[in-house]
């Protein structure tokens, strides 16, 4: 089933996000805390979730970005796009990508942007089959 995350889940993402790059699960902050109830608390921002038997086993984020271009029409940012290692292979990224992607249309955003650091070929042939394109733009980042 995919939906949007609940409240009481972050544990449970966290956990997921260990299988994406991070190294553990961070500490429980008071600058934690106070991040997820302001994604929590944003209705522009979006943690998909997909589980199988009553378990988080892949997740994406999707932001809506306003606009002023493109006659004032928002843009959808995805990030975070992961699958529990034992899950991978079952469509479960795919269906998350899928519910952003219906999300951006309800909000009538004109693009979806994805980045990703892999150079794995299995992976960008993932996200060439969901639709994404590498020819259009290119990205740059400053890490900061």
């Amino acid at each position: 089933m995919v939906r949007e995350i609940y409240e009481h889940e972050l544990g449970e993402l966290l956990e997921l996000y260990t299988h994406l790059h991070e190294s553990g699960v961070p500490d429980d902050s008071d600058n934690l805390k106070n991040t997820w109830r302001r994604i929590m608390s944003d209705p522009s921002h979006h943690i998909i979730v997909c589980e199988e038997n009553g378990r988080i086993v892949s997740s994406c984020v999707c932001v809506i970005i306003p606009n002023l271009t493109r006659n004032v029409r928002p843009y959808a940012f995805v990030e975070n796009v992961v699958t529990h290692s034992d899950f991978r292979g079952r469509g479960y990224a795919t269906a998350c990508l899928d519910y952003a992607k219906e999300i951006a249309e309800k909000e009538n955003c004109y693009k979806i942007m994805l980045l990703t650091g892999s150079k794995s070929e299995a992976t960008l042939s993932f996200y060439k089959n969901a639709g994404y394109n590498c020819t259009d733009k290119t990205a740059f980042i400053m890490w900061l």
